[in-house]
């Protein structure tokens, strides 16, 4: 008997074909989905018969792991309770997304020892699991109303090409899956990217949509320092700390990007391409630190996702921050901490700013101590 094949780009409203996809995955049956990498076939981890029949039509050896497809970042620590803080930065920057993380599977509190031994053994069987957040909007409107989570692998049998069309899946396995959605050329039309990361240290185990380069940059540890306008508190705090760890680590600042650290400032309401003020700019050339190239930024949904430590020159900023992105509040502090705060220069005379440097300054100095202590370089790429 043939899939059902069902053609999403002609669906008026998508919501029956999630509900029928629900129910199939309850049922037991083998689902196709488009993602943004390639087709995939999944089966609800929670219905063991399905997950061996989909082991069976790919032609996995015992052994080979499929992927755990789960709805969010915050569902995949219920599998890897201990997540080290470079799974945590890759998980938050890259999902949803075409990365596959390969995490230890070792916490007596992980949820994937709930899950049926023969859906362990299919998706742990070697102390690690492979967890992914997909992106396209079929599989994630799926997976917010599945009960559990998928196991997933490409829609093809072991060892032969990636199906990035529906029609490539309904030839090469429409006679052994029960339902497939077909939306046309996967967006990347590559595999996702596999990293295992084991601590502080990261290795691609397959290559896909995003590269070495690319990953090199995801791991790297992030530090934003933001304020109202981005032209000249901010900035400087930017350019003083770049300067500080550079002198600490006895690197060139432009290589603090190759030893895993990007330092970057932004304001919470900032306009786009500002230079920074006059003031500041002598002020930091006094220091011998260059600011005419600086364009400000406004803080936005991706540097507050992506910035591992947010220092604010205020209270009033980190409030800002947290009343639209609640979720920030472990990784949002005030840079003076009960010192206080940071008053804003503009306007006033370059002394002023020049008062305003110092006390940055001697409020960065706890920071950079504490970084030092804790290896935030803790990013390196073992493996070729």
């Amino acid at each position: 008997m043939s899939a059902v094949v069902i053609d999403l780009r002609s669906m008026e409203d998508p919501r029956d074909v999630v509900h029928r996809a629900v129910q199939a995955l309850a049922e037991g049956q083998l689902v196709v989905f488009p993602t943004e990498t390639v087709y995939g076939i999944a089966a609800s981890a929670l219905h063991p018969d399905a997950v061996e029949r989909l082991l069976s039509v790919k032609g996995r050896r015992p052994g080979q792991p499929v992927t755990l497809a789960v709805k969010s970042a915050g569902e995949a620590r219920d599998y890897v309770p201990n997540m080290s803080p470079l799974a945590q930065r890759l998980q938050r920057r890259c999902w949803p997304g075409p990365i596959t993380l390969i995490l230890p599977d070792d916490h007596p509190d992980g949820a994937a020892s709930l899950l049926d031994p023969v859906v362990r053994r299919a998706v742990a069987p070697s102390g690690t699991i492979g967890l992914r957040v997909p992106s396209h909007v079929m599989i994630q409107s799926v997976l917010r109303l599945a009960p559990g989570p998928l196991a997933l692998s490409s829609a093809n049998v072991s060892g032969q090409p990636d199906a990035v069309t529906g029609q490539e899946v309904a030839q090469a396995l429409g006679h052994a899956v029960d339902l497939i959605l077909d939306d046309g050329r996967c967006r990347f039309g590559q595999p996702s990217t596999v990293v295992r990361v084991l601590g502080p240290r990261w290795e691609i185990l397959r290559e896909g949509v995003l590269n070495r380069q690319t990953l090199k940059r995801l791991a790297s540890y992030m530090i934003l320092l933001v304020c109202t306008g981005n032209t000249c508190r901010s900035p400087m705090a930017a350019a003083l700390l770049r300067r500080r760890l550079a002198d600490r680590w006895h690197v060139p600042e432009t290589q603090l990007d190759q030893h895993g650290l990007w330092i970057a400032s932004a304001g919470i309401a900032a306009m786009t391409g500002g230079r920074a003020s006059p003031e500041a700019v002598a002020v930091m050339r006094q220091r011998g630190l260059d600011l005419s190239d600086h364009e400000s930024q406004p803080l936005s949904d991706r540097l507050v996702r992506f910035a591992d430590l947010l220092l604010t020159m205020t209270r009033g900023h980190r409030d800002a921050i947290l009343a639209q992105w609640p979720d920030a509040a472990a990784r949002a502090h005030v840079l003076g901490r009960a010192s206080g705060d940071v008053a804003d220069p503009i306007g006033g005379p370059v002394d002023l700013y020049r008062r305003c440097a110092d006390q940055i300054d001697s409020f960065l100095t706890p920071w950079i101590d504490e970084l030092d202590r804790d290896p935030i370089r803790g990013t390196a790429a073992s493996g070729g």
